[in-house]
């Protein structure tokens, strides 16, 4: 009994926590009435600039943003976990990192369709996305992004990628995947959370290496800086969908004002909007390609984004932990398909490449 009533409790602080924010969201929203009449084809309203929306690819690449939510180590690195079945077959696992002090998670790993390197982002945890939004909704630009004077960004978001070990593991993965697999494209995937890290991973390797080599797709994204930032971002980082899913709450924030100037966020492009359309007992599924602006106000910015239910689920793949303690993780004692289990400034790393590579500097 008392089970049930402090459950209760936390589903009605959670609900009473997004009915907040969506109040404030209301006063930055344009009217939904721009959403009516759409029809289900794909919808390209400008030039993508030699780089378009793959339906078949993003169907793909899901799997993965739901892949590194798994909380069993042994079965993710052997990809034998539920989430790792169906079109991500044939993955190999390189690395995974948990970064347990700062409750993050990420994998690379070498896919045979796409054959690509893959790098995936958790995000945040399901049973503690309630607080996160509401936290979200407040948060400033708060640091200036290195070697961009007017580019600013959001300073969770960047400390959770440049300022732990996350960050320097994966680039030791991706250069030892490199040399081991030859010179293979790079795909960097992530929701909620995970695709804010995703983004500033993207960007990180598009500088090193081109950014012919690296595409960028999240999933219900957060906005992470600036108009100056995202302008940046855009010409770094070319290869780039951010997905957003019908009433999805989250790439709602944190909010965009656009009498701000380059004193709000803004999110970059490319966004895919997936939404419904009901006319009588026909609904027919959407998929809008929009502009390149950022912000298209036809597409996720029509509509009153309060959903956390769009958040948590998108093509139909479920997007959040398989465990409900907020950083759990379990690892099989007598695993043998890593060669390194250590544990680096409170990280998790379980690695196939030999244990001499982990004293290799990333470049």
């Amino acid at each position: 009994m008392l089970r049930e009533t402090s459950s209760r409790r936390r589903m009605a602080k959670a609900a009473a926590a997004v009915l907040v924010v969506a109040g404030l969201l209301l006063s930055s929203s344009p009217s939904p009435a721009a959403a009516a009449g759409r029809g289900g084809e794909l919808r390209m309203k400008h030039s993508d600039g030699g780089y378009s929306y793959n339906r078949t690819l993003a169907h793909i690449l899901v799997q993965y943003a739901s892949a590194v939510y798994t909380s069993d180590l042994t079965s993710l690195f052997t990809w034998t976990c539920p989430r790792c079945q169906g079109d991500t077959k044939g993955f190999e696992m390189i690395v995974i990192i948990v970064d347990v002090e700062n409750c993050l998670q990420a994998f690379v790993g070498v896919a045979p369709d796409p054959q690509s390197i893959i790098i995936a982002f958790r995000g945040t945890q399901e049973h503690s996305v309630s607080n996160w939004i509401e936290d979200l909704f407040w948060k400033q630009l708060d640091v200036t992004y290195p070697g961009m004077p007017d580019a600013m960004v959001h300073h969770g978001f960047y400390s959770a990628y440049y300022n732990t070990t996350v960050r320097r593991e994966i680039l030791k993965a991706v250069r030892w995947a490199r040399k081991t697999y030859g010179r293979l494209p790079i795909n960097v995937v992530g929701h909620s959370m995970g695709g804010a890290l995703a983004s500033f991973c993207a960007l990180d390797l598009s500088v090193k290496y081109g950014s012919q080599e690296v595409q960028l797709m999240t999933f219900g994204q957060p906005r992470v800086g600036n108009p100056a930032f995202a302008a940046y971002f855009s010409d770094q980082v070319p290869r780039t969908i951010r997905v957003t899913h019908q009433n999805d709450i989250v790439p709602h924030l944190p909010p965009y004002f656009c009498y701000l100037g380059e004193w709000t966020y803004h999110h970059f492009a490319r966004e895919v909007w997936l939404h419904e359309t009901i006319v009588g007992n026909v609904v027919t599924k959407n998929e809008t390609i929009c502009d390149g602006s950022g912000e298209d106000p036809t597409c996720s910015r029509s509509v009153y984004g309060r959903s956390v239910a769009d958040h948590l689920e998108y093509y139909g793949v479920s997007l959040h932990a398989d465990s409900r303690g907020t950083c759990q993780f379990v690892i099989g004692s007598t695993n043998t398909a890593y060669s390194s289990i250590l544990e680096v400034d409170r990280t998790i790393i379980l690695a196939r490449y030999p244990q001499e590579w982990q004293s290799v500097e990333s470049i």
